[in-house]
């Protein structure tokens, strides 16, 4: 119990409460532009959307919370094992083969091609084996 009221949990806390307040404020604020003649569903939508938004802060301490005591209890539970952590296996070298490089096969133009897009791929070919080296 002691620890309950720490500084940084009253910190949280408090910015959490702040941001469900701010976002009911603006839900409201939304119901009454609903609820006025100029009024639109989409008014209505957010009506709906701003809660969420207020309680997503704390709905990411709790998860984050949950998932650090998980962490925690996964670090015990190894811990009673013995720790059994295995060495990492050492990385295998590959070995050293020289690198082989290929020409690209260049396609016949065909009869029925047009002759400027055998022009441009073939410009295109030829700047793809520029690349290449």
């Amino acid at each position: 119990m002691r620890g309950l009221f720490t500084p940084q949990r009253l910190a949280i806390g408090a910015v959490c409460l702040a941001a469900l307040v701010v976002c009911c404020g603006l839900a409201y604020w939304q119901w009454e532009r609903f609820s006025a003649v100029g009024g639109t569903f989409q008014n209505l939508g957010y009506v709906f959307q701003w809660p969420l938004f207020g309680l997503f802060p704390a709905f990411m301490v709790w998860r984050i919370r949950k998932l650090d005591a998980r962490r925690k209890a996964e670090e015990a539970a190894e811990a009673a094992d013995g720790g059994g952590h295995e060495a990492a296996p050492e990385p295998v070298a590959a070995p050293s083969k020289p690198v082989v490089t290929v020409e690209p096969v260049r396609a016949p133009v065909h009869d029925d091609e047009d002759e400027e897009l055998a022009a441009y791929n073939r410009m295109l070919a030829e700047l793809n084996a520029r690349d290449q080296r």
